[in-house]
């Protein structure tokens, strides 16, 4: 049997270094058929680019402008960029402008958003500015041009104009359905979205359930004017956040469709919680939110506003609940001097991409509805429970004036001054100014240490 299997073994061996020599001849006779540049069928092969070789952006102009996006935050940690996540708004985006190569980098493209939306929140007019590259290569607003044209003549003596790349069309044919850019606008070389934004609006939908809408709207009005919010915000000391003055332009309830039922006291019709202002604090809108829902709910009355606005009073902000993040939109953001291009096709494209996907949730909310509706034929009872706000709910409420309350403006300052995160100095006047420390964080959106970092918006 053992010298049958070394037999077997030898016969295989042999069978290799015959297939080896087979290979080898085969391999030269390959060399000496073919030809540079012809494949075996006797054609050229598609051109294609060299590998590696990288896009010479220097070689286009670039064209600061302002992008408007519309965007479904559900599926995502946010709008910015975070480190933990690629989840996130900002990154598809940017994974689009650089598929379409109209940025080189996020570094090089001077890129400002006007909001900062956290997890869950949406909006329709989210405005971004950056330099993108651009086909202009006579002058135009807001175009930087190459030192040298394609040809190889200066700029100075070029002039290749025409229409401008198809931004729009470009990135929606890359971005995910619940992200569109909506249109473009030509932008000075200084234009900031952050910076020159002149108001923001953002939208809280809600249905009436068992709310008094009415009480609510009366509240809402409480909150126009420039007032100290700490008591309705989450204070972020941390990133230097120490100034909680802000206004508020406008503040109203009303309905989505007035009675689209036919029944003026529907629970099932919707409101619309619509305020606009300069600029918003972290989870400042929704801790808006969060006590009109509570006055709807007769748990407070209207005057709470009034009482945790004043700081001199109520120093301290009472521990209560936000409202949920998923009805939040961004709904405006209002500049001036910019000039929208778009087109009806795109505009056509993002409406049909979003009543694609409105019809499916249409659908799932009506048959959720006749749910609903079935159990109730069969005798349950309509829950009066408000399920937008976060937290568990109280067997007995607990009025906010008599709750714990949070750490103080002052205490958390201290907190961070002895971390390293804020420094303290001694002011031009003899007064004391607190600044970002040295050991601070990675710049947090939210900061707003100045008159200018104030204009940015952060809300979720």
């Amino acid at each position: 049997m053992s010298s049958e299997l070394l037999q077997r073994v030898k016969d295989l061996e042999e069978e290799v270094e015959r297939l080896r020599d087979q290979l080898r001849l085969n391999g030269r006779s390959g060399d000496r058929e073919s030809k540079p540049g012809v494949t075996t069928s006797g054609r050229k092969p598609k051109k294609t680019q060299t590998a590696g070789r990288p896009f010479d952006f220097s070689a286009h102009p670039r064209r600061h402008v302002a992008l408007r996006l519309a965007y479904l935050g559900w599926g995502y940690q946010g709008f910015a960029v975070q480190d933990n996540t690629d989840n996130t708004v900002e990154a598809r985006l940017f994974e689009a402008l650089l598929k379409t190569r109209l940025v080189q980098d996020r570094q090089t493209s001077r890129y400002h958003r006007c909001g900062r939306t956290d997890k869950g929140v949406s909006a329709f007019s989210q405005v971004i500015t950056l330099d993108l590259r651009s086909s202009q290569y006579s002058a135009g607003l807001g175009v930087t041009l190459p030192d040298q044209t394609p040809g190889g003549t200066t700029t100075k003596t070029s002039a290749h104009a025409g229409s401008e790349l198809p931004y729009v069309k470009m990135l929606n044919r890359v971005l995910p359905q619940d992200i569109q850019v909506l249109d473009w606008a030509p932008a000075a070389d200084g234009f900031s979205a952050r910076f020159d934004c002149q108001s923001r609006t953002y939208r809280y939908y809600f249905p009436r359930g068992a709310l008094d809408v009415e009480l609510m709207a009366d509240a809402a009005k409480r909150y126009v004017g420039t007032h100290d919010f700490r008591n309705l915000c989450k204070m972020d000391v941390g990133n230097g956040v120490l100034q909680f003055q802000r206004t508020i332009l406008a503040a109203a309830i009303r309905p989505v469709q007035q009675h689209a039922t036919g029944n003026p006291h529907d629970p099932c019709d919707l409101f619309i919680f619509e305020i606009k202002g300069l600029a918003f604090l972290y989870h400042q809108v929704r801790c808006m939110m969060a006590l009109l829902l509570l006055i709807g709910q007769k748990l407070e009355g209207p005057e709470i506003i009034n009482q945790l606005l004043d700081v001199g009073s109520n120093p301290r902000k009472p521990q209560y609940s936000m409202a949920v993040d998923y009805p939040l939109v961004l709904y405006d953001c209002d500049f001036q001097g910019l000039t929208w291009q778009g087109g009806a096709e795109e505009l056509n494209h993002a409406s049909a991409t979003l009543q694609q996907l409105w019809t499916r949730s249409a659908v799932e909310t009506h048959v959720l509805g006749g749910m609903v509706h079935g159990l109730e034929a069969m005798g349950a009872v309509s829950s009066k429970i408000c399920w937008l706000v976060e937290g568990s709910r109280q067997k007995k409420y607990r009025p906010l004036l008599e709750r714990p309350c949070c750490e103080s403006l002052e205490s958390r300052i201290d907190h961070f001054v002895k971390r390293g995160r804020l420094e303290r100095d001694d002011g031009e006047s003899g007064g004391e100014m607190v600044h970002r420390g040295k050991r601070s964080k990675h710049f947090h959106s939210s900061a707003q240490p100045s008159d200018k970092t104030v204009a940015e918006n952060v809300q979720n």
